[in-house]
């Protein structure tokens, strides 16, 4: 992807910051990107999109790089800014895919505008806080268990948290980035994160906190809240992709949005990380434009 990032004012006055890629006629595909990042240039993204004619509309939540913070915001939330970006497109119906930390603000959009989201696709995407029967920690790296023992220690204390570890994630390179994230990198994810890869990475990890840490907080909190939908109601086709080697986001993640989602499609797949699910990217593509086609 090489367009320039653009902006466009929410009605509160704040900027969103977006990127655009793909011919105008395409299927229009929001993608939510992981925490921390930002609007991402990536090549796993750009070359898919161009492969199947997309047209990616990839996003910064509130707080990260050019997209001016909004405190205390839910997962909810992000549907607001996603109906902003759309109209300001002139687009009506979409689909959606969020990796990461993006999932649930891809989930957000498929229970809250379901006439206008055709289908969605979570690719190793977080399940709520308090799910009934899932341990939210275990299985996670180090590193993800003292942020998230942070957060639940409330906004002050996970503020302190990533004031703390922000500066090193701001400064990262792609040849220091395995070494920054070493405790939730299993070896599959190891051999993945090198390359052009690596660098897009560490490059987007700059961009996003650039200007602090306020959108990689405000993430995490929206995760630890009531997420302001039902997962049991979403009736839109959901194409749930999680690998079984992921540290950041355990299996049992994916598993239990498989069976907590009626229109859940699961694709578990044991070999894959949280990294090198992005391999995947071109057939998670493809496979959401076939649930969309299927409505």
């Amino acid at each position: 992807m090489t367009a320039t990032p653009q902006t466009v004012t929410a009605p509160d006055g704040r900027q969103l910051e977006y990127l655009l890629d793909g011919p105008e006629d395409g299927v229009p595909l929001v993608f939510h990107v992981g925490t921390p990042n930002c609007a991402a240039d990536f090549s796993v993204l750009s070359e898919p999109v161009a492969e199947l004619g997309l047209r990616l509309i990839c996003y910064s939540r509130p707080g990260y790089a050019g997209s001016t913070e909004r405190p205390g915001r839910t997962v909810a939330d992000a549907v607001e800014d996603v109906t902003v970006l759309l109209d300001a497109l002139g687009i009506d119906r979409f689909v959606t895919a969020g990796w990461s930390g993006g999932g649930p603000h891809a989930l957000a959009c498929a229970a809250l505008l379901p006439e206008r989201c055709r289908a969605a696709a979570v690719l190793a995407g977080v399940a709520p806080f308090d799910a009934a029967g899932l341990d939210f920690l275990a299985g996670m790296g180090e590193d993800n268990v003292e942020e998230f023992g942070a957060t639940l220690a409330g906004p002050e204390r996970l503020q302190d948290y990533l004031d703390e570890v922000g500066p090193q994630l701001a400064a990262v390179t792609g040849e220091s980035v395995i070494a920054g994230l070493e405790s939730l990198l299993p070896d599959v994810d190891k051999r993945a994160l090198t390359g052009e890869f690596a660098d897009q990475m560490a490059a987007n990890f700059r961009r996003a906190l650039a200007g602090g840490v306020a959108g990689w907080r405000d993430d995490d909190l929206a995760f630890v809240r009531d997420w302001g939908f039902t997962l049991s109601k979403v009736t839109v086709p959901v194409a749930i992709w999680q690998g079984g080697q992921d540290l950041m986001v355990p299996f049992a993640h994916g598993r239990w949005l498989a069976g907590a989602i009626p229109s859940a499609q699961p694709h578990l797949l044991a070999d894959e990380g949280h990294v090198s699910l992005v391999s995947q990217m071109a057939v998670i593509f493809a496979d959401l434009l076939g649930l969309a086609a299927g409505r």
